[in-house]
């Protein structure tokens, strides 16, 4: 009998908590995202950067969470441009002529998020990632689509918790 009457007592304490183990916390009356196209204005464009950038924002959003990717009047809207693209080499191995160990491609994005529901959440700044990679006889060109993939993965992530998660 004292364990039927714990759990009865027990249900409408946990259904009344609001918790979510995603870590974001978008507001309820939130329903629709814009994600606009970020322009590539780095000193070396990659001409499918911007577009494998802006895609992998609407999709993080979509995965993530139960918001619209709508075109244009988002109730949250994410817009900027990439503004860093930059490969250099790092861990240079000793030897009569220095070569590189291993290559470290750096991407910085400029974002400006307005959430037109709480005006206080809303940020303009800029996200640097960076990813290193090891030629191992490979072009660079053969080895970057993947290091760009791992690198707006992290970036989106980073926009994502700014813009969602309030921690």
């Amino acid at each position: 009998m004292k364990i039927k009457l714990f759990f009865l007592l027990l249900i409408p304490v946990l259904s009344s908590c609001a918790y979510s183990f995603g870590g974001a916390s978008i507001p309820k009356e939130m329903k629709t995202v814009t994600v606009r196209v970020f322009e590539n204005n780095a000193p070396i464009v990659v001409p499918t950067l911007s577009n494998l950038f802006t895609e992998a924002v609407k999709t993080r959003i979509r995965n993530q969470t139960s918001l619209g990717v709508v075109p244009n009047d988002g109730q949250a809207i994410f817009e900027g441009r990439i503004t860093g693209y930059d490969i250099k080499p790092v861990a240079l191995q000793s030897s009569a002529t220095p070569t590189a160990g291993a290559n470290r491609l750096t991407i910085t994005v400029s974002v400006k998020y307005t959430n037109t529901l709480k005006t206080t959440d809303s940020f303009e700044e800029s996200f640097t990632r960076y990813f290193d990679f090891p030629l191992n006889g490979a072009s660079i060109q053969s080895l970057t689509p993947q290091a760009i993939d791992n690198i707006n993965k992290q970036l989106t992530e980073d926009i994502f918790n700014r813009a969602f998660a309030q921690w």
